[in-house]
């Protein structure tokens, strides 16, 4: 065995290598502080089509992010290539606050939650009135999550050349939601692009609706061709021509800062993630009264202090209906 004395010259000194070759890991992470702020378009593999400043970037998410994803509408900071050039790729180091966020799950008995879209400001909900028939129980249910996601609600009516919307435009009346009702003439010759236009100025919407009531043909028509150029790599990113939608996708609108999200047809919107608490914020009228409900109320059971408060004069009872409606909703499927 060899002996070493007090001062051994270091070059005898045998040392363990590092056999992952890395450096030690810290906790200490970089700030970013130059890094651009950008606009989430599209998300398709891992990829996510952005918008800094008037370029179109590909980035994928950092690791720092964890599980954190950013969705479409998502105000991103990046860092890396922003040239935008073919072949490059930024990163994606910080998802800025949301004002609001559209949330959905596969069913209601899914715990797992989806955001779908965030920062919106309205959520244009697009039914035909025939063909195919309109299916309340799931605009009571996109009118719920937008409630719940902070978003204001627009109902978009078409087809009316085939049905009347009188009787739809009843049930939504005490909820004083804004509407525009188009036919299938005025999708055609741009009529009826005009009068959405006019709800949409200056706001960020989505678009929701199920396949076969004219939301991307209405969509198209708001967003002409020589404004998808902006976003034209999109395209390539989402393989668009496979489906009408395959992933949401947001355009700018023409003339105004406003911004339009096209989502993927819905053939159900589950309810699973709904807190009435936050749904009753969007009834003013009414959230007074809830000051003396149980604790975890749902605001339709017996010892609900919504009842006492209507009886007193302070609300409409048609609010009241309306409001347990919407919330019943989550115990129903779309069909019912």
């Amino acid at each position: 065995m060899r002996r070493y004395g007090k001062h051994t010259d270091e070059d005898d000194i045998r040392s363990r290598p590092n056999r992952k070759g890395n450096r030690p890991r810290t906790n200490i992470r970089p700030k970013h502080e130059d890094a651009a702020e950008g606009m989430v378009l599209t998300v398709d593999r891992g990829r996510l089509t952005c918008l800094v400043e008037d370029r179109v970037v590909l980035a994928m998410k950092a690791r720092e992010l964890g599980r954190k994803a950013a969705v479409v509408g998502d105000r991103v900071a990046l860092v890396g290539d922003l040239s935008g050039a073919k072949d490059t790729l930024a990163r994606i180091v910080r998802i800025e606050e949301r004002t609001s966020v559209l949330r959905r799950t596969a069913d209601d008995d899914d715990p797992y939650e989806r955001v779908v879209v965030a920062n919106a400001d309205q959520l244009a909900v697009v039914t035909a009135l025939a063909d195919p028939e309109p299916r309340p129980r799931l605009i009571d249910r996109c009118l719920v999550a937008a409630y719940d996601g902070g978003l204001d609600p627009l109902l978009v009516l078409t087809k009316s050349d085939l049905a009347p919307p009188d009787k739809l435009l009843e049930l939504y009346g005490d909820l004083d939601i804004p509407y525009v009702v188009t036919s299938r003439e005025e999708l055609e010759d741009g009529s009826a692009a005009e009068r959405v236009f006019e709800q949409l100025e200056g706001k960020v919407t989505a678009f929701v609706g199920h396949s076969g009531v004219g939301k991307t043909t209405l969509v198209n028509a708001l967003v002409p061709e020589e404004r998808r150029r902006l976003t034209g790599r999109v395209n390539a990113v989402t393989g668009r021509g496979r489906h009408t939608t395959t992933s949401a996708l947001a355009l700018p609108l023409t003339g105004t800062d406003g911004w339009v999200i096209d989502t993927p047809g819905v053939r159900s919107f589950g309810l699973a993630h709904i807190d009435p608490s936050r749904v009753i914020h969007a009834f003013p009228d009414l959230e007074p009264g809830t000051e003396g409900c149980p604790r975890a109320c749902s605001h339709d059971e017996q010892d609900c202090a919504l009842d006492a408060w209507v009886a007193e004069g302070h609300a409409d009872p048609a609010r009241l209906y309306s409001l347990r409606r919407l919330l019943a909703t989550r115990e129903r499927t779309e069909g019912d």
